[in-house]
């Protein structure tokens, strides 16, 4: 079974009034690339959250966002005002500064001032050390968060390997083709090398060796035999059925040395073609490998 490295998964919980939202996504790289970023809070545990994702992840460009949301962002918006100090400094600038009636209505302007003085406008800021019980919390949602990412990632491999087993399907049938070519390119080849040396025989008036002929002819035809590598690239596309279906991760590395393989093979088949229609079958087999390589990089 496939596992894609192209991976999404997302997670919310409630974490002091708050909501933690845990965001795990991943493109594909030769190696794990982990990039986090944590909410201010949870800066001491960023090591232990590392571990806990590598674990879990093998390989891969992976990013994950742990932060805080305002759960009511219509409460939460607005910062309370302690409106006795705001009295305190507005009777402090009627008694010391103020040239206005204690009646009268304060300037804006002085107003905004008083907003900026210390203790006005106070932010309660969460506790940056958390318990036991919230850090096992947070380490559930993680992994929640993680079991939702590899749904994502098992999900996208069987989309893969449907579409290997279509193009590796497509590989074998314009396989197929190329006996109808084969038996009649030999013959033409056998035709025209005959035709060249009874006219090089004519111009040279010298009696050719038919014994020697016919063992250079056979050499020469045997040089030109494809069996071997459509034998080859046979099994190489059943190896490479064989790998999808096999148990375990870290299959994509495998995956594209078969199909290195495979291509050795077809363009073997090119060099020997000698005839346009086997060419034309040979440029196909060649578009579908190339699809499938760049499909093989997102395998894990």
């Amino acid at each position: 079974m496939l596992l894609s490295m192209t991976g999404y998964g997302k997670t919310e919980s409630q974490f002091r009034n708050r909501t933690l939202v845990c965001e795990v996504r991943s493109l594909n790289s030769k190696a794990l690339d982990l990039s986090v970023r944590i909410a201010p809070t949870l800066r001491a545990k960023e090591l232990d959250i590392r571990t806990q994702i590598s674990k879990r992840v093998e390989r891969g460009k992976v990013d994950l966002a742990l932060y805080l949301q305002d759960s009511q962002a219509e409460e939460l918006s607005f910062t309370p005002i302690n409106w006795e100090a705001v009295r305190f400094y507005s009777a402090q600038y009627k008694e010391h500064i103020g040239q206005y009636d204690s009646n009268e209505q304060i300037p804006a302007e002085i107003m905004a001032a008083i907003l900026r003085m210390p203790d006005v406008i106070k932010v309660q800021e969460d506790s940056n050390e958390l318990t036991d019980e919230e850090w096992t919390a947070i380490q559930q949602q993680i992994d929640e968060t993680l079991d939702a990412f590899v749904a994502f990632r098992t999900q996208e491999g069987q989309a893969l390997q449907q579409m290997f087993n279509t193009k590796l399907d497509e590989v074998i049938d314009l396989l197929a083709q190329v006996e109808q070519f084969e038996k009649g390119r030999v013959d033409k080849i056998r035709e025209r090398l005959e035709q060249n040396l009874n006219l090089l025989a004519e111009k040279t008036k010298q009696q050719i060796d038919a014994n020697r002929l016919e063992q250079e002819m056979i050499y020469y035809l045997e040089k030109l035999d494809i069996t071997e590598e459509k034998v080859r690239l046979t099994n190489h596309v059943r190896y490479f059925r064989e790998v999808m279906d096999a148990e375990g991760t870290g299959v994509g590395k495998k995956l594209g040395f078969i199909a290195q393989e495979m291509g050795r093979e077809i363009n073997t088949l090119g060099s020997k073609s000698n005839q346009s229609e086997m060419q034309i079958i040979v440029v196909k087999m060649k578009d579908i490998l190339e699809q499938i390589k760049e499909q093989v990089l997102n395998v894990l």
